[in-house]
């Protein structure tokens, strides 16, 4: 066969994307559009928001270029998606984090769930969604002190529930719609401010790099069910701000290799998601849901895409 004719039909693992973006654009097109939630996270926690995330950036590529070292694979810190992943988990941790154990997840998500399954586009799970539920197994204390916004904290108290716990535990005042929308309330690093990741999210949908059938049906699902638990459409509204349901929809959700590839699939995927994170929030101990149930949402896509791809292409039933 003719070199130059073998070498067209060499296939790049996932993404695959019809478009003027490479992996490269993509993961920095992401980076960008959580500018706002970390602008906002550091104004509302202080400036260790950003030595957080920092270690948690280097931390990633790092553990990224070591392995590629070892192992003699070519380099691949320059996709930035190593990058992406050490930011969502600095997203997804108090602020207050200890950063060691930033980097034990970095090196959790790095090279347990991605790089020993391939690397980019053969991990069956979320990096990041993984490394936060191995975090709040590892370290639960760590990972349930949450800093209180500078604008609340006195002397008396740095640290409090966040408005989940609140809700959770049946007593106190709930935080009100509005400062969960701005961002005023406890709660891990980038998922405080709804509107934040709301600006982050309708860009990324704005520029094509997502789909909204995911995000819409998540938040579509949280908000309702939130509405009939809860007695009203406020109530759908408070759970659709509170906690990281944003942040999953908008940026953890919608990870290319890890979600259905077709418009159905990613419905059922997207209202599987806010189902069960809301299962989770209101009948389960724990008061949050967004991690575990984008998680098992992920271990479901081969089935949902067998499902769907039947679906779409016919079951292949003998004609007679």
């Amino acid at each position: 066969m003719d070199k130059k004719f073998h070498n067209n039909l060499i296939v790049s693992s996932a993404p695959h994307i019809v478009s003027e973006y490479d992996t490269t654009r993509l993961m920095g097109t992401v980076l960008l559009a959580l500018l706002p939630s970390l602008i906002a996270s550091t104004y509302v926690f202080g400036a260790r928001v950003l030595l957080l995330c920092a270690v948690s950036v280097i931390a990633s590529v790092g553990f990224e270029w070591l392995y590629n070292i070892i192992t003699k694979k070519r380099q691949t810190i320059g996709d930035l998606s190593a990058a992406l992943t050490g930011l969502l988990i600095a997203f997804n941790v108090p602020s207050n984090f200890p950063l060691w154990m930033a980097v034990v997840g970095a090196f959790f998500a790095i090279v347990i769930v991605k790089q020993l399954y391939g690397g980019i586009g053969k991990n069956f799970v979320n990096p990041a969604i993984a490394a936060r539920i191995f975090l709040f197994i590892s370290f639960a204390s760590a990972m349930s002190t949450w800093p209180l916004p500078k604008m609340a904290a006195t002397a008396d108290a740095v640290t409090g529930p966040t408005p989940l716990g609140v809700l959770a535990e049946g007593g106190g005042d709930l935080a009100s719609l509005g400062d969960l929308f701005f961002g005023f309330v406890g709660g891990s690093t980038g998922e405080v401010s709804a509107l934040a990741l709301l600006i982050g999210g309708v860009f990324l949908i704005w520029k094509k790099v997502i789909s909204p059938i995911i995000p819409c049906a998540f938040i579509g699902t949280v908000f309702v069910i939130g509405a009939i638990q809860g007695g009203g459409i406020m109530m759908g509204l408070w759970h659709v701000c509170a906690g990281g349901v944003m942040l999953g929809a908008f940026f953890m959700a919608t990870d290319y290799v890890t979600t259905p590839k077709l418009p159905m699939g990613q419905l059922i995927f997207g209202i599987g998601c806010g189902f069960i994170t809301m299962l989770i929030r209101c009948w389960g101990s724990y008061p949050e849901g967004v991690s575990f149930s984008i998680l098992l949402m992920n271990i479901c896509v081969p089935l949902i895409n067998n499902f769907t791809y039947k679906y779409y292409c016919g079951g292949g039933k003998n004609e007679k």
